[in-house]
């Protein structure tokens, strides 16, 4: 398929139909978005997608709807939005045009649907309300703050909700594009970390050839034994410790007590290691000047570690 036309409703614009139309325009450039009611427009034809409008669900003609009775569901039976049923149709090949990996592309599209895309489809059917995120926040949640973009309601030109819609799916792009490439990189960043893991051996020091997540990779590893990790950080070494849970900040282990607070030659003495830089008053990250003190340092951490364990 390679409409001519991407078409959804005029008027005051919602979340599902902005990131149904980011995803759309990126497969189809040279179609033109067209926002109306009428029904020659939301009619189903072979030049044309139409969403979030037309009250049909039917993917071989082109239709993406979800306010009509017997509207589709996802599998656990919660709701779709528009963006739902178009990330389901189109989100791969969203995903390979945005440079995915083939054999990451399935991972991608599962995790960027029950992060980004489940939430939008929930809000739009009225199945979770932004007041969930409690007072302060409700305003901020991704799909009130797309509405924000709405003209206010005495802005009477009549190109005010076209302009502020294009607005809006500017903004609503590079949420999307920054999600997905972020996502893109974990699953790089996993590889990187199992060939790390494998390399450590029984130490338990992480060496990264530089800043990445890592923590998951480490948690689905087993690698139970790591208890720090170093890398490259521009002119420097960074030494941080593992976290034992995503829920809070206690570690596998701590940095010395001894060096808490230091910096420059007051970290150098207490240390006994020449280059070590800083550590922070927290004893969870430390730098320094180079990897032969970086790993002094780790090495250091590890013994006190154990020792204070005996």
């Amino acid at each position: 398929m390679s409409p001519a036309y991407l078409v959804t409703h005029n008027g005051g614009f919602h979340a599902d139909e902005l990131f149904s139309s980011v995803i759309l325009t990126r497969l189809f450039p040279d179609a033109q978005l067209v926002r109306s009611r009428s029904p020659e427009w939301i009619t189903p034809a072979a030049d044309r997608v139409i969403y979030d409008v037309g009250g049909a669900y039917d993917a071989e003609a082109g239709i993406f709807d979800h306010h009509q009775r017997g509207a589709p569901l996802r599998d656990d039976g919660q709701p779709l939005s528009s963006f739902g049923l178009i990330w389901r149709h189109f989100g791969r090949d969203y995903l390979a045009a945005s440079g995915v990996p083939a054999d990451h592309i399935e991972t991608v599209h599962a995790s960027f649907d029950a992060g980004f895309v489940l939430p939008i489809d929930l809000v739009d059917n009225g199945a979770l309300s932004p007041a969930s995120a409690g007072p302060l926040l409700t305003g901020m949640v991704l799909p009130s703050l797309m509405e924000t973009l709405k003209p206010v309601f005495d802005d009477t030109d009549p190109g005010s909700e076209d302009r502020a819609f294009q607005t809006a799916l500017t903004i609503a792009r590079a949420f999307v594009e920054a999600r997905i490439a972020r996502s893109a990189a974990k699953l790089r960043a996993e590889g990187m970390v199992f060939d790390a893991i494998a390399r450590a051996g029984e130490s338990r020091i992480l060496e990264l050839p530089m800043g990445m997540p890592f923590r998951p990779t480490v948690v689905k590893a087993g690698a139970d034994h790591l208890w720090f990790v170093i890398n490259p950080r521009g002119k420097d070494w960074g030494i941080g410790g593992i976290r034992k849970s995503e829920d809070g900040f206690e570690l596998r282990a701590d940095l010395p007590a001894s060096w808490a607070g230091l910096s420059g030659e007051a970290l150098e003495a207490a240390s006994g290691v020449p280059g070590a830089l800083f550590c922070h008053n927290g004893r969870f990250i430390a730098a320094a000047a180079t990897r032969e003190a970086a790993v002094a340092m780790a090495e250091i951490a590890v013994r006190e570690a154990e020792a204070n364990r005996a």
